[in-house]
């Protein structure tokens, strides 16, 4: 619609300096050049001199109306922001179209854009839309709507409305880059009459929505639009925004670094992974970004792409911790612990060597692996004190000893594992560390009974179990199973007492024997195989099998916590399932029916010396091959460590068991026995078997019978007379052992009369009568001889019966449970004790006490037979059955001293 001469050109250029001064000397040449008045109008336009604009407007109309110059009026007007007379002015540019379509066409392009100029958006959007739908083909309109779009988002973005503004970009680059043969056909509208320049408005207009991605936070959107533009643009184009684009890589690699660190925080690993995946294809990264996805992938347990971050770290920053201390995290979770301690070994030398203060403060956040290996080794050590001195390695096959089962742990992956993690912390966590140990070194233990031939430590040593080379061994069967049983259980040790002890070393021997209740109590399992229990046993089979008649068996089943009973073909006894046969009541039944012992006692036994006769009972009618093994078997049960000494016969072994029982504790239970007395000492039996009978039971005294006693006595015993019986027994010293020698307290009563009963000529046992001071006469049978005598026929050596002094029956509080009161604290320092001989007793409870014990004194008792020997000391008479005394009258005075027995 334009003429094509210098001006237009220099309009074309952007030139509107020169195009005006080339416009302003055609209109001096020529004052009625419609046409300069025109361009001249156009240019003003497109300065913004919308005065200068409409007054060459009208003055071109004014000379010659024509199609342009009503275009250029509408254009000025709607620059002045008077849209009704531009609407107006567009209109009757209409009427020199001459139904030529095309210029129509352009016409409204032209008002609209015009119109949009002049802020009235919505009306010119809506002009295009309905021209786009008239002419579906018309790149004009699209070229339009390109720059209505491109407009409006550049508003929406500087007021902020990033979304709104994405979404105007977006729509103006969907029109795509236009054609030089477009452009040259539109370059009346583009360029002339607005100054677009189509290429550079569609380069805008995708930078500017790459930017409104950026600035929405929308790094994904930005960079897909980047790419976008990247494809759609020509090299040139590429070549004249390579600082743009250079500027807008960095700055979303800065979003995408700061998204991904928010990500990161919120454990959302794959975001952040992606996140900083872009910042660093954008920017090639830093240390920091590939640090930050490097514990991403940490955080996805991604650990081989984890550790090559790591290394990127390292390589961009050789001099810092970071990358070390990442690449341990890596190594670590690939169960890669060797690499994974040396790196971090590298990383603590690097946090030595830093130069600032706060680097080096986080120094004190690790440990040095040093450190941790010497509490690991702690931690084994004391999970190794209640351990066997050998064991098996279930894995291995191989037996190994202490040191050896120590170097196998730690070149396990567990203990790698647990001090590549300890190393990282700033405290040592003993708790884990203790978990750990326990779990690698617990330890199975077999009861069993000896068969024949059975493999000794000397028979495997340095030799693998399972191996064929030791198929030859008796016994290999039984322990290779019993190794596999304990490894399919999940335990890596196991303990045998055929093979776990090396017997030609007595110090070895000496702890084995002493330690082996110990072993067995902190053993995660006992396994008791009946190898004389075949499949598919009924209940009962148990109690019958000869391993409940071994004497070693009795701690073996009551030491451990967890037990599990395995019948011939290594099955579970009873098919019984559940994980502790300690809880199975249907075993626990038939073992206590087996061998007496409580079902309590069997679930949770604790080892002491009380209550010794009960214990002696249990394994009264057990055997041993070496004799002196059934007082060895007792140690751990009565919690006493004794020398071990094969050969000194079984009579010996038990009295020096029993004499440290009642050394140390003062039971006197174990004297409760009937058969032969040992050569140790005549107040012990010379076996076992003596305890086969059950502990002597005297009838109790119901309560409301002692205290009708009590009133009783208090009418006919005086309080002083209780009292210094009282006093005289509570200061009795405890029975004590001394070189063989027992000296018992006890109660004693001088026998004035021994009188055989007639019996049988060829009877083994003679039965006499007795007669003692205080005492009802009874009747005693013994395998000895006794000198007969009684008051016309007296003897020089002499006999007693005697009461053995038992402290219970003082009834004096637990001292343990005494905690003081107020009423000590206010007792007078100066206040004297009380003392029984100087009166009646203050404290009425010791007096009740008093009268009691007059009470239960005289109850029947169990009594021993002594015979004086010739230097004075007393010899114990046995009896095959209980001596059981009552004396006469309780009022009578008493006897109360120690003796020396041999």
């Amino acid at each position: 619609i334009l003429p094509i001469t210098t001006a237009y050109h220099a309009c074309v250029t952007g030139d509107l300096f020169t195009a005006e001064e080339l416009l302003t000397q055609k209109i001096h040449t020529d004052a009625n050049d419609h046409i300069a008045y025109v361009y001249r109008s156009f240019v003003m336009a497109r300065r913004y001199k919308w005065v200068h604009a409409l007054e060459d407007a009208i003055k071109s109309i004014s000379i010659r109306p024509s199609l342009t110059g009503y275009v250029s009026k509408g254009i000025a007007l709607c620059g002045k922001g008077l849209v009704r007379e531009a609407r107006a002015a567009f209109d009757v540019a209409s009427i020199f179209m001459k139904e030529d379509s095309a210029t129509s066409h352009l016409l409204l392009l032209i008002k609209a854009i015009a119109l949009f100029n002049a802020d009235q958006h919505n009306e010119a959007m809506v002009l295009i839309i309905e021209l786009a739908a008239a002419s579906p083909d018309d790149l004009g309109c699209r070229v339009v709507e390109t720059y209505l779009n491109n407009q409006l988002g550049t508003k929406a973005l500087g007021d902020a409305r990033l979304d709104e503004a994405a979404d105007h970009f977006t729509a103006a680059v969907n029109v795509g880059v236009p054609s030089s043969k477009f452009i040259e056909t539109y370059e009346d509208l583009t360029l002339v009459l607005f100054g677009w320049d189509l290429e550079a408005l569609f380069l805008t207009a995708h930078q500017k929505r790459c930017q409104a991605f950026l600035s929405a936070g929308k790094p994904d959107e930005a960079l897909e639009a980047y790419k976008y533009m990247m494809d759609a643009i020509d090299e040139s184009a590429k070549a004249s925004c390579l600082v743009w684009s250079h500027a807008f890589k960095q700055e979303c690699s800065a979003l995408c670094a700061a998204n991904g660190d928010a990500a990161l925080a919120a454990s959302d690993y794959d975001r952040a992974i992606d996140l900083y995946s872009t910042a660093i294809t954008l920017n090639s990264g830093s240390s920091t970004v590939f640090a930050n996805r490097c514990k991403a992938k940490l955080g996805k347990m991604l650990w081989m792409e984890a550790l090559f971050d790591s290394r990127e770290v390292i390589e961009l920053d050789s001099l810092s911790y970071l990358g070390y201390n990442l690449k341990h995290a890596a190594l670590h979770g690939a169960q890669r612990y060797d690499e994974a301690i040396q790196a971090f070994r590298t990383m603590l030398s690097k946090l030595d060597d830093a130069t600032d203060i706060q680097t080096r403060k986080l120094r004190q956040q690790y440990l040095r692996p040093s450190q941790v290996e010497r509490v690991i080794r702690q931690v084994i050590d004391v999970q190794l004190e209640n351990a066997p001195l050998r064991m098996l390695d279930t894995t291995t096959g191989l037996v190994c000893d202490r040191e050896a089962q120590i170097s196998a742990f730690k070149m396990s992956t567990e203990y790698n594992e647990l001090l590549s993690s300890t190393i990282t912390h700033s405290d040592i966590h003993t708790k884990r560390i203790e978990e750990v140990v326990k779990k690698n070194l617990q330890y199975a233990m077999l009861s069993h009974r000896w068969e024949g031939k059975e493999p000794l430590l000397q028979d495997i040593q340095g030799k693998n179990v399972y191996g064929s080379e030791l198929n030859s061994v008796g016994g290999m069967t039984k322990l290779r199973s019993f190794c596999k049983t304990a490894r399919d259980a999940g335990y890596n040790w196991a303990w045998s007492d055929t093979c776990c002890i090396d017997k030609n070393i007595n110090v070895e021997l000496q702890e084995s024997v002493n330690s082996m209740f110990v072993w067995y109590h902190h053993s995660a399992l006992t396994i008791v195989y009946l190898s004389d229990v075949p499949p598919s046993s009924k209940s009962g089979a148990l109690a019958k099998s000869a391993w409940n008649t071994r004497g070693w068996t009795v701690q073996e089943f009551i030491a451990p916590n967890v037990i599990l009973f395995y019948q011939s073909n290594w099955t579970l006894y009873l098919g019984d399932l559940t994980p502790n046969h300690k809880d199975s009541i249907a075993i626990m039944q038939e073992l206590k029916n087996a061998t007496g012992i409580d079902r309590s006692a069997i679930a949770a036994f604790r080892p002491s010396m009380t209550g010794a006769r009960e214990k002696l009972h249990w394994a009264s009618t057990r055997v041993t091959t070496r004799q002196e093994d059934i007082a060895y078997s007792l140690f751990g049960i009565f919690d006493v460590r004794l020398s071990v000494d094969y050969g000194e016969k079984q009579d010996k072994a038990l009295g020096r068991l029993l004499q440290e029982i009642v050394a140390r504790s003062g039971d006197i239970t174990g004297l409760d026995w009937v058969g032969k007395s040992s050569a140790f000492n005549s107040c012990l039996p010379a076996s076992i078997t003596a305890y086969e009978a059950p502990p002597c039971k005297l009838p109790s005294v119901p309560e409301d019978e002692i205290q009708s006693s009590v009133s009783s006595l208090r009418q006919m015993v005086a309080v002083d007379f209780a009292s210094n019986v009282y006093t005289q027994l509570r200061n009795m010293s405890a029975p004590r052992f001394a070189t063989q020698r027992l000296h018992l307290p006890c109660i004693a009563f001088d026998v004035r009369e021994v009188r055989r009963v007639r019996s049988p000529a060829l009877q083994t046992h003679f039965t006499y009568r007795v007669k003692a001071d205080g005492l009802q006469d009874l009747l005693i049978t013994t395998e000895e001889t006794l000198v007969q005598f009684w008051p016309a026929r007296p003897i020089e050596q002499n006999f007693v019966l005697v009461r053995p002094w038992d402290r219970s029956l003082l009834e004096l509080p637990d001292f343990g449970n005494i905690t003081e009161s107020e009423e000590d604290h206010e007792t007078s320092p100066s206040s004297p004790s009380h003392d029984w001989s100087s009166g009646p007793p203050v404290n009425q409870d010791l007096e009740l006490r008093a009268f009691r014990l007059l009470v239960r004194l005289g109850q029947p008792f169990s009594a021993f037979l002594l015979a004086q020997q010739r230097s004075g000391e007393y010899k114990r008479i046995a009896s095959d059955h209980d001596i059981t005394g009552q004396v006469n009258d309780i009022r009578n005075p008493m006897d109360i001293r120690t003796i020396e027995i041999l």
